[in-house]
């Protein structure tokens, strides 16, 4: 073969490595799946991405919410003015690209994976329904966090958060250890025991949801929100080539889908269950906010004189109808009080046609 036939080979050879590699980025990248979903919330299949940063816009409108910037993504479709879910549960598993679940409503590319939190929906949530007291419970186990609000202080104050506290719950009775295939996993590896920690978190959620089913019956929608990292430890300590690595994602995938199935069943099949799967989270190139439930009047409840948040992005609207309806109440005052002192009361007013008509001549 000539010289020139093998550069054209080489060059060829090229070509397809890269289609390669661009085709097994696009299948193989972070990704947002739609476990559970009611009805009348309708999701179309396709190949959309959608922006990291976007997806509590995408939670907010799940359940009717409104936003501040409109989203422009083809995937929702606007559902029934009247109808919201009950419930939304939004899971996020840090460590791999994306999990086989055997049944779902639709999967789509996740780009630009900044690290995002729920607090906005949050305060909605708690501003909108605030006597309902509806549960708000977020959840990060691999870093010890928990925010609670509403009915969630009552029924979730015994759920372990702490290491320590999970540890303890492992080696009791009806713990997971004792009915998953934990294959591989070590029950005395640290980065096994915290990923077994964060099933088991899974697990006594669901199962203080079943022991208060009470909580899926109101008429305030609840919000989880949870973050789970076992994977990521996983894929640090053994490789993602691993069998630790493999045993742990079939396990994940069972069992988050089991927790949607239950999930979605003790609302009345009216929630939303939805899992981001994520590598790496980038660097966001934004300012990161403070979250609004380190606030002192949610942290401390009982905190005098019942202040009201500051700014609300609803008072514009609550603005402009209080200002226009006062001009309006305004305007119509003025028009009848000049309407009654302008008034002929021996042509206009029944009052006087019926008195005595000599007073009217004097």
């Amino acid at each position: 073969m000539s010289l020139r036939g093998c550069r054209r080979m080489e060059a060829l050879y090229s070509v397809v490595l890269v289609l390669y590699c661009f085709v097994t980025l696009g299948v193989h990248g972070d990704t947002l799946t739609v476990l559970q979903a009611p009805e009348f919330v309708s999701f179309q299949k396709g190949d959309w991405p959608i922006s990291g940063e976007k997806v509590p816009d995408l939670v907010a409108l799940t359940m009717g919410f409104s936003v501040q910037e409109d989203l422009s993504w083809p995937g929702l479709q606007a559902g029934p003015l009247f109808q919201r879910p009950r419930a939304n549960a939004l899971v996020v598993v840090r460590g791999v690209d994306s999990l086989d679940f055997p049944q779902s409503v639709a999967s789509y590319p996740l780009e630009n994976p900044v690290p995002f939190t729920l607090d906005n929906v949050a305060e909605t949530v708690h501003s909108l329904f605030a006597e309902d007291t509806p549960v708000v419970l977020q959840l990060a186990p691999s870093e010890e966090r928990l925010y609670m609000l509403g009915k969630a202080n009552a029924v979730f104050e015994d759920l372990p958060v702490t290491l320590q506290q999970i540890r303890a719950r492992l080696s009791q009775d009806g713990s997971v250890l004792a009915s998953l295939p934990l294959n591989s996993l070590s029950r005395n590896a640290e980065a096994d025991l915290l990923f077994l920690s964060e099933v088991q978190v899974l697990h006594d959620i669901t199962a203080l949801l079943q022991r208060h089913k009470h909580l899926a019956r109101d008429h305030s929608p609840d919000l989880y929100s949870l973050e789970l990292s076992g994977l990521e430890e996983l894929s640090r300590l053994y490789g993602q080539d691993s069998p630790q690595y493999r045993d742990a994602i079939a396990i994940l995938a069972s069992v988050l889908q089991k927790f949607g199935e239950e999930v979605y069943g003790l609302y009345g099949n009216s929630a939303m269950v939805e899992v981001v799967t994520v590598k790496t989270f980038e660097a966001p190139l934004t300012r990161k906010s403070r979250s609004i439930l380190q606030s002192e009047s949610i942290s401390n409840p009982g905190i005098p004189y019942n202040l009201a948040y500051k700014y609300n992005f609803h008072y514009a609207v609550v603005f402009n109808i209080i200002l226009w309806l006062m001009i309006g109440l305004a305007i119509a005052v003025i028009v009848i009080s000049y309407n009654l002192w302008n008034m002929d009361p021996g042509y206009d007013s029944i009052i006087y046609r019926m008195t005595n008509q000599k007073i009217r001549m004097d």
